[in-house]
């Protein structure tokens, strides 16, 4: 037992080791919740599941608003920075009164949201019918109540732990929340359908926040109940998390711009435009945003020592990582987009026209998945340089570009579901690129050989892998393997593979890309459980360089 509690109460040093921590688990959480689409794709038709997403969009909505703004952008340098002077008061202060706080609102802006959840659910599905809204309207009630609180509270334990490079169960804390779905789903849906998963999310999210209660006790973690607005902490986190916010609530419109297209094209179309948003979202949960979480306390704290080319290395660093991970996967997306659909949410319900459709926007989502992962540290780079304005202003003009082209493509040009992919990947890119070019003015030498040619190398062997994943699907389909069964699908889809992500990594090694040793290394740790968590970890997965904060 004593050996199981040193695994949960092992502080991550590095950025490595506390990246290796974070995709172990945000892989088995992506895995759980590719098993839940698959439990939800078994039990019922995607016309049905359309509500179901669709209920998703005003919890969510609120969830963001009042979270992500102050959590990413605000709380974590606020509170690491109390944790470094080793001020436990005032970090306790800022911590009790930032809960205490968003509870508060939560209060207020639930009140009227669950008061006119039907008119909303009408507003934002123009293209469902009358019983359509009155179920999304009852499934959104029933997440305002018991989904959003326990994940507020949840996400500031998350910031929390994370700032005392505590890693495990915060990022053990999504696994739950799938687990409760698939529970709900399970038990549940056979006798109250669709209610079972939306029960099940009630179960996911209380989940999440109780397993990380026990380690904040052992932090010394004390709640208190009083408000503290005009604590300097709080008012800092206030700031800064104020352009977060409103720029969140602009990409709240665009979200719902995009349901409110895919409901223009039927219900059905909203469940496969979610499902290849989950399964895009894989790679850069998995590699962008758990290299991006790992790296922004120490971010944070480097920036406090003014240490620019420290910064400037952490970054490129992370971003090459990033690449070399995420360009073969998006190559796999495009190349074997059919076979990978099927593989996950084939069933009885979940017909071919289903697959084909959301195979589309699975590639169209691809093209961009680059650029969505490394956005994650981009803009984390700025929030650790208390600069939360300038990625607001970007993700605006972003958010602009997506809703322009998602209503262009579907309204005027009548385009089908997956042209709302292509719209998100053109807002993507544009995203990406411009807070390169910032970040550079900002902290001036990112935009150098040492992060271009890199990045140009990786692009290459991505690009041929993607012609070694074509020819080999081509000529093995039907010929070698029947792909109506399942299990010559799987056989053709794991053959093809292998031989794509042999030849990205030969040819990684022939143009001297630095990540492949770093890969190597990465693997090793992640076989040796021992290694992970509870040895001291040094290195740094990318390209070799050594990052230890104190």
């Amino acid at each position: 037992m004593d050996k199981v509690w040193a695994i949960f109460t092992k502080k991550q040093h590095s950025i490595g080791s506390a990246a290796i921590v974070l995709v172990c688990m945000v892989f088995l959480s992506r895995v759980l919740g590719l098993v839940r689409d698959r439990l939800l794709s078994q039990y019922f038709g995607p016309e049905e599941l359309g509500v179901y997403f669709a209920a998703f969009r005003l919890p969510n909505a609120l969830f963001e608003l009042l979270v992500m703004g102050a959590l990413t952008s605000a709380f974590i340098p606020v509170y690491s920075r109390y944790i470094a002077k080793n001020d436990t008061k005032n970090a306790q202060i800022l911590s009790s009164s930032l809960i205490n706080l968003s509870l508060v609102v939560f209060f207020f802006l639930a009140i009227p949201i669950f008061i006119g959840a039907e008119w909303v659910s009408r507003f934002m599905t123009p293209g469902f019918s009358p019983d359509q809204i009155r179920q999304m309207s009852a499934f959104t009630r029933f997440m305002i109540l018991f989904q959003v609180g326990p994940l507020l509270i949840g996400n500031v334990f998350t910031g929390i732990l994370q700032s005392h490079n505590l890693f495990l169960v915060p990022a053990a804390a999504p696994v739950l929340y799938n687990i409760g779905i698939i529970i709900g789903i399970v038990l549940f849906s056979h006798s109250y359908g669709l209610w079972g998963a939306i029960i099940g999310v009630g179960i996911g999210a209380l989940f999440f926040a109780l397993i990380q209660i026990p380690l904040l006790i052992k932090l010394g973690y004390r709640h208190n109940f009083s408000l503290n607005p005009k604590h300097s902490g709080v008012k800092e986190v206030g700031r800064l998390m104020g352009p977060r916010t409103f720029g969140l609530a602009i990409s709240q419109i665009d979200t719902t711009i995009d349901l409110m297209m895919a409901s223009l094209l039927g219900a059905r179309m909203v469940t496969i435009f979610n499902f290849a948003q989950h399964l895009q979202q894989l790679p850069v949960g998995l590699f962008g945003t758990t290299i991006a979480q790992a790296a922004l306390p120490s971010l944070s704290k480097i920036s406090a020592t003014e240490d620019h080319e420290s910064f400037i290395n952490m970054i490129v660093n992370a971003i090459h990582q990033i690449l070399f991970l995420v360009l073969p996967v998006s190559v796999l997306f495009i190349v074997l987009r059919i076979p990978v659909v099927r593989l996950v949410f084939g069933a009885a319900q979940f017909d071919w026209s289903a697959t084909v459709a959301t195979g589309m926007t699975l590639s169209a989502f691809s093209v961009s998945l680059f650029a969505q992962a490394i956005v994650q540290v981009l803009a984390r780079a700025f929030y650790a340089l208390y600069d939360s304005k300038t990625p607001v202003i970007i993700g605006i003009i972003c958010v602009l570009i997506n809703s322009f082209f998602s209503v262009l493509f579907v309204m005027y040009y009548k385009w089908p579901v997956w042209s709302l992919g292509i719209s998100a990947s053109v807002s993507s890119i544009t995203n990406a690129l411009l807070l390169l070019y910032y970040l550079n003015k900002r902290v001036n030498g990112i935009l150098n050989r040492a992060l271009l040619i890199p990045s140009l190398k990786m692009s290459i062997a991505a690009l041929v892998t993607g012609v070694a994943l074509y020819i080999p699907i081509k000529l093995l389909d039907q010929l070698v393997f029947d792909t109506t069964r399942t299990l010559g699908l799987l056989l053709l889809t794991g053959f093809t593979t292998l031989i794509g992500l042999v030849t990205y990594i030969f040819l990684s090694w022939v143009l001297g890309i630095e990540q492949v040793q770093s890969v190597m290394r990465f693997v090793k740790r992640v076989g040796s459980v021992r290694g992970i968590f509870l040895e001291p970890a040094q290195e740094v997965v990318s390209g070799g360089t050594t990052d230890t904060v104190s």
